[in-house]
C-alpha cells in the first residue's frame, strides 16, 4: 500500500478510542455550523460507541492511511433499506477524496436485497450535500427536529438501479 492509499475495512471494538476521537475532530466544525456543541457525535461516550460497533445490523467501515484512521461512516441496514451517518473524515484531509471513497466502499459491504441507500444531513451542509449529490444520492424532502432542519438524500442501488427508465425524460 502506498502512503496515500486508503485501506478500507470494518471498525471493530479494538479501534472504539480512535474512532471516537476522529468523530469528534470531524464533528466539530458541523457544530459549529448550527452553533450547537451536543450534536449527537460529540456527545457519544466511548462505551455507547462499543455498543453500537456489537450492535446487529450496523456496519462501520473506517478508512486507514498507514496506521491512522482518517475516516469513517456508519451503516444501519433495516430490510431493503441502508441509511448512512456519523459520515467523519480528519479536518486535514476533507475535501481530499476520503469521503467519496468510503461511499464508493459501502455497496460491497450491504446485504444482498438492499435497495436503497438513506443519508441525512444538515440542510445547510452545503458542501455534503454536493458531495452527495455527486454520488448520485437525490434530495427527497427536508425534516426538522427540535432546532435543526436535515436534508434527506436516496440512492437506489441494486440490479435495477442501473436499468433503463421507461418513464420519458
Amino acid at each position: 500500500m502506498t502512503e496515500d492509499a486508503l485501506d478500507i475495512r470494518p471498525v471493530g471494538g479494538q479501534d472504539a478510542g480512535e474512532l471516537l476521537t476522529l468523530r469528534r475532530a470531524a464533528f466539530v466544525t458541523e457544530a459549529q455550523v448550527y452553533g450547537d456543541p451536543n450534536i449527537p457525535p460529540l456527545t457519544q461516550t466511548l462505551d455507547e460507541l462499543r455498543e453500537d460497533l456489537r450492535a446487529v445490523g450496523v456496519i462501520t467501515l473506517g478508512a486507514w492511511r498507514g496506521h491512522r484512521l482518517v475516516g469513517s461512516i456508519r451503516v444501519l441496514v433495516e430490510g431493503t433499506k441502508a441509511t448512512l451517518g456519523r459520515f467523519a473524515v480528519a479536518p486535514d484531509l476533507q475535501g481530499q477524496g476520503v469521503g467519496t471513497q468510503l461511499l464508493l466502499a459501502v455497496v460491497p459491504y450491504l446485504s444482498e436485497g438492499v435497495e436503497e441507500i438513506w443519508v441525512f444531513t444538515g440542510r445547510d451542509s452545503v458542501h455534503n450535500i454536493a458531495m452527495y449529490a455527486n454520488q448520485g444520492y437525490e434530495r427527497q424532502e427536508d425534516r426538522t427536529a427540535g432546532d435543526l432542519t436535515y436534508a434527506y438524500l436516496r440512492k437506489i442501488v441494486g440490479d435495477d438501479a442501473d436499468a433503463p427508465s421507461d418513464q420519458p425524460a
